[in-house]
């Protein structure tokens, strides 16, 4: 599944995707593949993402919420 609000966020933010894998403890070619859909990004991950940044999970997902 494809989140383009990953990269969105980090280039918002002026970081690389270095030091994001690096917050996440992980290879720079595993974020990048998160970025770009090509892996699925795990429960954990989103989570943190979303604390670091300061947003939903439901934000980053891009999950639309129904109008009341």
């Amino acid at each position: 599944m494809y989140f383009p609000r990953l990269r969105d966020l980090r280039e918002d933010k002026d970081k690389t995707q270095v030091e994001i894998a690096e917050l996440l403890s992980m290879n720079r070619s595993v974020y990048r593949r998160y970025e770009n859909g090509t892996r699925e990004v795990p429960v954990w991950a989103v989570i943190a993402l979303a604390q670091y940044y300061g947003v939903t999970t439901d934000y980053l997902l891009g999950v639309k919420t129904p109008k009341r």
